[in-house]
């Protein structure tokens, strides 16, 4: 990111520029700073955005080599093509002699670094890797927008707060605005204002309830699994996120019992360390085999549901009360 911004601010770019990994808030502000310092908003003439997997590359060869109408470059951005994990190898034989009036600004979510197109862009260009922020510095850049607006916020209330947003920066950013907006009046944000104004993500309502399941507490389960039936949740979707957690909770526990702390734990299950705290703590109401049963459950009803026979809202309610009795 520092190269980036170096380059932005010198206004001497490289003809490539590769901005790639899971956090899509900080690729896109990246994305249009690179655009907005390369190109001016009302040159339309010398700008190209192309996206999606059936890309031609031929097409993008051809932008690339089209001389630039009035102006110094002609920009082509290229996003979430899938180029840079299969089938990119004529466009890095391309790039290897770019025409010097070119610039490229690829965005991709996962990329394969054994990849000919890789190994190109990043030996003669800029990649940089945008991953899932750490906690440390999320709370940093949540502080710095409340701090912003003239606001405190307590250190109980912004784990909360997390909690409820998660990782995402994108919707960081929107629910701290909803948030802001809903504390106008009052210079300080309460745990109360977040759970009022701030919405519930799904994985949020899904920990929820393989914690009411692990509590025996049936009736709650099952109204959680009404509540996100109710949002238009398609039960097979719930059940891939019930069996995810259940995956989650066996991984954490079987490294909690190798000694990892949450850090360290976080790290190998892609988790925030208080995300993967709580999941300990979830993980610990369960034996391993319960863990290791649920999941064969799961399995068996989704082929119950494929195989037809059984109704696919019925399939996950009969495996809610199986394991909350």
């Amino acid at each position: 990111m520092q190269r980036i911004n170096e380059d932005i601010k010198s206004g001497n770019f490289r003809q490539m520029y590769l901005l790639y990994g899971e956090e899509a808030y900080l690729r896109k502000q990246y994305r249009d700073r690179l655009k907005k310092a390369m190109i001016s908003d009302d040159d339309t003439m010398n700008y190209s955005y192309l996206e999606g997997k059936d890309i031609s590359i031929g097409a993008v060869i051809d932008l690339a080599e089209t001389l630039p109408f009035f102006a110094d470059r002609r920009v082509v951005v290229v996003e979430n093509s899938g180029l840079f994990k299969h089938g990119g190898e004529q466009l890095a034989q391309y790039l290897a002699s770019l025409a010097e009036t070119a610039y490229f600004v690829f965005v991709e979510t996962e990329i394969d670094k054994r990849s000919k197109l890789f190994k190109t862009v990043s030996s003669q260009g800029t990649a940089v890797e945008f991953p899932i922020q750490s906690e440390a510095t999320l709370k940093k850049w949540i502080l710095g927008m409340i701090k912003r607006e003239g606001k405190q916020i307590t250190e109980p209330a912004l784990h909360y707060f997390m909690e409820k947003t998660g990782t995402d920066m994108e919707n960081i950013r929107k629910e701290l605005e909803k948030l802001m907006c809903y504390c106008m009046e009052r210079e300080a944000v309460r745990e109360e204002d977040i759970e009022e104004i701030c919405t519930k993500r799904i994985s949020s309502h899904i920990f929820d309830m393989i914690n009411a399941i692990a509590d025996k507490k049936q009736k709650k389960a099952l109204d959680l699994y009404y509540d996100l039936l109710a949002l238009k949740e398609p039960a097979m979707r719930i059940l891939f996120l019930i069996a995810r957690q259940f995956n989650l909770l066996l991984q954490v526990k079987e490294l909690k019992k190798q000694g990892l702390d949450n850090k360290s734990i976080g790290a190998k299950v892609s988790l925030p360390p208080f995300i993967a705290g709580k999941y300990a703590a979830q993980a610990a109401k369960f034996r391993t085999s319960d863990l290791r049963t649920a999941l064969e459950a799961c399995v068996e009803a989704e082929e119950a549901v494929k195989t037809g026979r059984m109704n696919d809202i019925m399939s996950v309610e009969l495996l809610i009360v199986r394991y909350s009795i």
